[in-house]
């Protein structure tokens, strides 16, 4: 088999007529250029220059081969070509969504967007909105899926930073107890939701930090004493700790796992509960924004979906 490297080198010899010269335009040594053009002589049996003082001439094996390397390099030149136009047509688009609503909300809508678009390069980011926001604002993200509890969102309108916020709905906080819990077998006798004063003994596995000032502030409205047995990131987790009779757990309506072992049930009002949301830049221009505003509008269909938030 032809080595293409050394074809290459060969036609360097050629076009400048000598050793030196050709290992200047290689950025190597003149020994190093005659060694490559030596080895494939020797792979083929035959010469491809002859040397004199006057500098290298080719040998017709020797033009065979420059002409064969002329065609590679034509090749290579117009696949280079052909790859730049690709990738200058390819659009990225980031996306970045907390991981409960990540699990719920983006792969259907993720599904059909890729579908629709396969030309697009999705990078999508696991991140709270105290990191994707700033990532909007500071063009490192096109589209955030984010939430805020009880208060106004982070985005108001006409928002200095520019962004634009679509709200997706509320995201109710359930109480997740063990199925044969007295707390549940009441809600079933009364079909009442149970008041936070009536958990009041209960010790608690919060399943986000973010929530635990929110629900502090409620159970200070409801004349009870929070007893903390676990602050977690992870819904799931919490949830396991719950079955594991840990404690009970305050978990968004999007972060429930059905398990039979447990119940979820409404808290009465006053109840905390967070709020979902979409932050887009208004100043970001082009297909990447247009592309951004599509992907939204699939997730916002999503959210109101039946059986979602």
């Amino acid at each position: 088999m032809i080595d293409v490297q050394r074809l290459a080198v060969l036609r360097e010899v050629a076009r400048h007529g000598s050793f030196n010269r050709a290992a200047e335009a290689l950025h190597c040594t003149a020994s190093a250029v005659s060694q490559q053009v030596a080895a494939l002589e020797r792979s083929l049996g035959a010469s491809a220059v002859e040397r004199s003082t006057r500098g290298v001439t080719l040998t017709e094996t020797g033009r065979v081969l420059v002409e064969a390397a002329d065609a590679i390099a034509a090749e290579l030149a117009h696949t280079r070509e052909r790859l730049d136009k690709l990738a200058a047509e390819r659009t990225t688009l980031t996306v970045a969504a907390f991981a409960s609503a990540g699990r719920r909300l983006l792969p259907g809508a993720l599904a059909a967007f890729a579908a629709a678009h396969p030309e697009v390069e999705l990078t999508i980011l696991e991140a709270e909105p105290s990191e994707s926001l700033p990532g909007v604002r500071e063009g490192r993200v096109d589209l955030a899926l984010c939430y805020h509890f009880d208060g106004p969102p982070p985005v108001r309108p006409g928002d200095r930073s520019g962004l634009d916020w679509t709200p997706l709905g509320a995201d109710p906080m359930r109480v997740v107890l063990p199925a044969g819990h007295p707390a549940v077998l009441r809600h079933q006798e009364r079909c009442e939701p149970p008041h936070l004063a009536e958990l009041a003994d209960q010790r608690w596995v919060l399943g986000c930090r973010q929530s635990a000032e929110t629900f502090a502030r409620h159970a200070e409205l409801a004349g009870v004493e929070l007893r903390i047995a676990c602050t977690a990131t992870d819904y799931e987790f919490a949830q396991s700790l719950v079955r594991a009779g840990i404690g009970v757990a305050l978990i968004p309506e999007i972060g429930l796992v059905a398990h039979p072992e447990l119940a979820a049930l409404p808290l009465a009002e006053p109840s905390p509960r967070r709020h979902l949301g979409l932050a887009l830049s208004r100043r970001r221009r082009g297909p990447a924004a247009q592309l951004a505003e599509e992907l939204a509008s699939l997730v916002a269909d999503e959210a109101r979906a039946p059986g979602r938030v």
